[in-house]
């Protein structure tokens, strides 16, 4: 006869959690991973091109965060909530928690940390996370609560994972596990933070390389910088779909505009480097161009009328952050420009996004008692 394991008092359940999880009682762990603007590059990282011709993205992170909490629980219950969506998701604590109910990130996360990590021991935490912007915003920000998720699960159970091991455990959560299309810089940036020029090769090879941008040159990008919310959440999978249908049938136009974006992200680097970021701009149009050229609803009438309305007032080039569609429009404007774009922007019921350049990637910390 099946035995019920489950313990019958509170005192109960801590003494067996204790004896098989180890951490300490009570213990509860804090961590978050930057956001990330896409600034050249985007969609050289998804599969099947990275993975025959080898994808160029570079990226930075900026001041707005994915956050969670990771703490030990003593009522054999697991319980997540998405403090920034009001939801909330509990479940016994088993090998293998349903995908197709709940909080799936959440459930993602913690099966494959159950799995790889516990042995088979139970596992009873509270689970709490925040996002500082809305979803689908086109910053990775559904990457970076993973990655976050991933951090404070390593610092509560003391897992020796670095960098590359985070983001490579987030990417495969997220695209194997959870089977979200997408491709893979969002986990990386996350992970690392600052300004990343990112090489995804053939055979799944990843090569992360920071950027020793001089604080003038950055600071000067910084100053060129709008982000505005274009009122519209988009649906990346589906733009994703339509970009890998045409690169599997090696659609030509498709082609040479990811070869193109592919290039234009060591264009860009280069031009970051020197400080030239009208240079920047440039490429960041010519960019925005091809990647229209890469799949249907990359772009639409109201994209277009904000992106013709910020170059109206003076902005000098833009593009959609993440795969297009709606989210998040990144502007390149001199810096004696940007209060008269904003206002126009703000006047049109848009919103900006107050973001800072950060150069560190996900921290995990102890909370205290």
């Amino acid at each position: 006869m099946a035995t019920d394991l489950r313990p019958d008092t509170a005192s109960g359940a801590r003494l067996l959690h204790r004896a098989f999880a180890a951490p300490v009682a009570g213990r509860k762990t804090r961590a978050r991973a930057p956001l990330r603007l896409g600034l050249a590059g985007g969609g050289t990282d998804l599969s099947p091109y990275c993975d025959e011709f080898g994808g160029n993205v570079l990226n930075c992170t900026i001041g707005v965060y994915a956050h969670a909490v990771v703490e030990e629980r003593f009522d054999w219950c697991v319980s997540f909530s998405a403090n920034d969506i009001e939801a909330v998701d509990e479940a016994m604590p088993l090998p293998e928690l349903p995908l197709d109910g709940g909080l799936a990130l959440h459930r993602g996360v913690y099966n494959r940390i159950f799995r790889e990590f516990c042995g088979g021991r139970p596992l009873a935490v509270s689970v709490h996370t925040a996002v500082d912007a809305p979803p689908g915003s086109g910053l990775g920000s559904s990457s970076a609560l993973v990655v976050a998720l991933v951090k404070a699960y390593a610092e509560f159970l003391s897992l020796p994972l670095g960098d590359y091991d985070i983001a490579r455990l987030a990417y495969v959560i997220e695209r194997v596990d959870l089977g979200m299309a997408g491709g893979r810089q969002d986990q990386y940036a996350a992970a690392f933070g600052g300004f990343n020029f990112i090489e995804f090769l053939p055979g799944d090879r990843v090569i992360v390389n920071p950027l020793r941008v001089h604080h003038a040159h950055s600071r000067e990008f910084e100053g060129s910088l709008l982000v505005c919310h274009t009122g519209r959440s988009r649906i990346s999978s589906q733009i994703i779909e339509q970009q890998t249908r045409g690169l599997t049938r090696h659609a030509e136009d498709a082609l040479a505009a990811m070869h193109q974006i592919k290039q234009e992200a060591v264009d860009m680097k280069l031009c970051l480097l020197r400080g030239d970021i009208r240079g920047m701009a440039r490429v960041l149009g010519s960019s925005w161009e091809a990647k229209k050229r890469t799949a249907e609803g990359v772009s639409n009438t109201e994209i277009e009328r904000i992106y013709g309305m910020a170059m109206e007032a003076g902005a000098w080039a833009g593009k959609i952050s993440g795969a297009g569609g709606g989210g998040f429009l990144m502007l390149l404007a001199p810096h004696e420009r940007r209060p008269a774009i904003a206002r126009r922007l703000l006047a049109e019921g848009l919103s900006l996004l107050p973001c800072s350049l950060t150069s560190t990637g996900a921290e995990s910390w102890v909370a205290p008692a």
